[in-house]
C-alpha cells in the first residue's frame, strides 16, 4: 500500500488533471471522455459549493479516534466519483489525510478491490496509520446501488437514462451524506 499511497495525488491535483484532460486532451481516450470530464468538473464544483459538514457525523468521526488515512481510487470522468469524492475530501479535511489514486494510470490497485468483478469507482480504501487495509467502500451508497439493481432487473421499465437521472438527483440532494455515513460505519 505504501507504493500506491506514494503515487496518489491530492484533490487539487485531481481537479487540475481533470481540467487539463478536458481542455487539452492528450490521447483518444481523453478526447472520447471530454463530455464526461466536463460534466464531472461541473458536478464537483457544485458539490464543493454546496457541501456542508454534518456536525453529528463529524462528532462520530472524532469519537472513533480514527488515526488512519483515506485512499480513494477514482477518475474525474466518473459520475459516481464526481458526486462523492469532493464530499469525502471536504469531510475528512483537517481530520485524516486523503489522497486519490487514478484508476486508469495503474489498474493493479483496483484489481485488488473489484466490485462484482468490475473496476467500479470510486473505491474508498480505509487504511490504518501503518497503511494496512482496514476496510473498503464503494462505488456508490446503498440507495444508489438499489437504483442500479432496479435498472438491471428491468431495463425496459427503468431505462438507463431514467436510472442516471434519478441517481444524479439523489446525489445532488444528498450531497455525500449517505456515503460519509456508510464509511464512518466501517472505521
Amino acid at each position: 500500500m505504501q507504493n500506491y499511497w506514494d503515487k496518489a495525488i491530492s484533490f487539487d491535483e485531481y481537479i487540475q488533471i481533470a481540467n487539463q484532460r478536458l481542455n487539452n486532451p492528450e490521447n483518444a481516450k481523453d478526447l472520447e471522455y471530454k463530455p464526461y470530464y466536463e460534466l464531472g468538473i461541473q458536478r464537483m464544483d457544485r458539490t464543493l459549493k454546496k457541501f456542508v459538514i454534518d456536525e453529528d457525523q463529524l462528532s462520530e468521526l472524532k469519537s472513533k479516534n480514527f488515526d488512519g488515512k483515506i485512499l480513494i481510487i477514482s477518475e474525474a470522468w466518473c459520475g459516481d466519483a464526481s458526486a462523492t469524492v469532493p464530499a469525502l475530501v471536504k469531510f475528512f479535511e483537517g481530520e485524516n489525510e486523503v489522497k486519490i489514486f487514478l484508476r486508469d494510470s495503474d489498474s493493479s490497485l483496483i484489481e485488488q478491490f473489484l466490485t462484482n468483478g468490475t473496476q467500479s469507482i470510486p473505491k474508498v480504501i480505509i487504511l490504518d496509520k501503518d497503511l494496512n487495509v482496514k476496510n473498503s467502500w464503494g462505488p456508490r451508497p446503498k440507495f444508489g446501488h438499489e437504483l442500479l439493481l432496479k435498472h438491471k432487473a428491468n431495463p425496459e421499465e427503468y431505462p438507463k437514462e431514467l436510472f442516471y437521472n434519478d441517481l444524479q438527483v439523489y446525489y445532488s440532494r444528498n450531497r455525500g451524506k449517505d456515503s460519509i455515513q456508510e464509511i464512518l460505519e466501517l472505521l
